[in-house]
């Protein structure tokens, strides 16, 4: 096909279910492109020279190549390729805001002058990992690596863990993941939702890297259980911290305290994790189910905790973001999804007060209208009270989501891991080394609330520097 052709073909669309019917179930909203989707949306992809969606890859995932094998329907190949350097596609197709990423520097994008004519390479990676994990059935015998006898400990389960644990293992090097909660993945599992990111793909990258030969250890909290001091005592050469950022933030309000008050770290936890996810299913897990549910916060976990909310049964579930829509750092995706599923966005909006009964139960969010002033230091409008504009939602349920802070378990036990200002661990952008001799760090303990492929992206840098400290001695 000539340029001219490929350009005239428009995005292919993917099918979802209907949001009357998703609201009140578990199961993934989009349902994938078929061969014949895929392969006619790979043939808009112009295969150019300089690659601009490469460099716009945290993890330089050979985006043209893999396309081109899809349009020729050589999806295992395709798989392969992917694999080459990213080890979780089928999440990354799924959770990655490939719009802010690959998709926005994408040369159709540009020539069409529409963000959203772009190559649909996110759905398209989807596909391919998805396709291969149900129909390959042949067996790839990879090129063995020789043994260093050097031990490897990642401190967290997460994308970023999993991502320098595949590298690591595949480097030579004896692996062993440290995970404090009882199940493999992180926030994979235990922040987005099933519908979002089905729990069976996180199972199976978790067993592909058991079959690497990483060992994987859960129920142990590093920094309580034990400490990386002894985990070198222990015989571990290197450490890799990928803890996330688990501390939830509150807006400090009156009735913050009140009970049906969650952050949005609880909420998501005992709903997506903790056998909750299986709404309406007997559990052993409490979560209140609330009829009238408010969240507070305008990103992606606030967009899973609304809908989330409507699946536990809510006749409303409500968003109260202090900005406007185009402020919102959610994905554009979420949002939508969100709207289709009879989420009532309350816009401009604070909550200043959580208002309880005699028994301390909520009844209600007390509300101030906002106004756009002037761009704070994020760069976004600040949002200036509007006198006199007081109102109350109605609610049993409040969740705030926005935004959470490092967990110090880990720094409190480990002095000679420096920290910054909010408590996040201090690393190197580019190798992830720490102010503690062996020791590395990234994801959202370094970053704070970042996105999965920036924290594979720091995996996979913190591998490199990993290896190279192992072999060399160097550091």
């Amino acid at each position: 096909m000539t340029p001219r052709e490929r350009l005239a073909i428009e995005p292919v669309p993917m099918r979802e279910q209907d949001p009357a019917v998703r609201r009140r179930n578990i199961t993934e909203v989009p349902y994938g492109y078929s061969p014949e989707e895929a392969m006619r949306e790979a043939q808009r992809c112009l295969l150019c020279k300089n690659k601009p969606c490469v460099a716009g890859c945290p993890v330089a995932v050979n985006i043209p190549g893999f396309i081109e094998m899809v349009a020729e329907g050589r999806f295992h190949e395709a798989a392969e390729l992917i694999r080459a350097t990213n080890c979780l596609p089928a999440v990354c197709g799924r959770v990655c805001p490939q719009e802010e990423q690959c998709q926005a520097v994408c040369t159709v994008a540009k020539s069409r002058k529409d963000p959203a004519k772009s190559v649909q390479i996110g759905k398209l990676e989807r596909f391919v990992a998805d396709w291969d994990r149900e129909n390959w059935t042949g067996a790839d015998v990879a090129a063995a690596t020789a043994p260093t006898g050097k031990r490897v400990a990642i401190v967290g389960s997460g994308p970023g863990g999993l991502t320098a644990a595949g590298d690591l293992a595949a480097m030579g090097h004896e692996v062993t993941i440290f995970e404090a909660l009882h199940r493999t993945g992180g926030v994979l599992v235990y922040g987005i939702p099933e519908f979002r990111l089905p729990k069976a793909i996180v199972d199976f990258e978790v067993e592909a890297l058991r079959g690497k030969g990483v060992k994987i250890v859960r129920n142990m909290a590093i920094g309580k259980s034990t400490t990386i001091q002894e985990l070198f005592e222990e015989g571990f050469d290197a450490v890799f911290v990928a803890t996330g950022a688990g501390l939830p933030w509150f807006k400090k309000i009156p009735g913050e305290d009140s009970l049906g008050v969650y952050s949005a770290n609880e909420y998501l936890t005992r709903a997506n994790l903790m056998d909750a996810y299986n709404f309406g299913v007997s559990s052993g897990t409490p979560v209140m189910h609330g009829k009238r549910v408010v969240t507070f916060g305008g990103g992606n976990v606030a967009m899973d905790a609304a809908r989330t909310a409507l699946r536990l049964g809510a006749e409303e579930s409500f968003i109260v973001y202090r900005r406007s829509e185009s402020e919102m750092p959610a994905r554009v995706e979420e949002i939508h999804h969100a709207k289709e599923e009879g989420v009532r966005f309350e816009l401009l909006q604070d909550g200043i007060e959580i208002l309880a009964d005699e028994d301390g139960w909520v009844t209600g969010v007390k509300c101030l209208r906002m106004e756009l002033g002037e761009p704070d230091r994020s760069g976004r409008p600040r949002p200036v009270p509007i006198e006199g504009s007081e109102f109350v939602i109605p609610a049993d349920v409040v969740i705030v989501a926005i935004g959470n802070g490092a967990n110090p378990i880990i720094t409190e036990a480990t002095p000679d891991i420096a920290t910054g200002k909010w408590g996040n661990i201090v690393a190197d952008p580019e190798t992830g080394r720490t102010s503690m001799r062996g020791v590395w760090a990234g994801g959202d303990i370094v970053r704070g609330g970042a996105t999965v492929i920036l924290a594979m992206g720091d995996g996979r840098r913190a591998a490199k520097s990993i290896d190279e400290y192992l072999r060399t001695g160097i550091w």
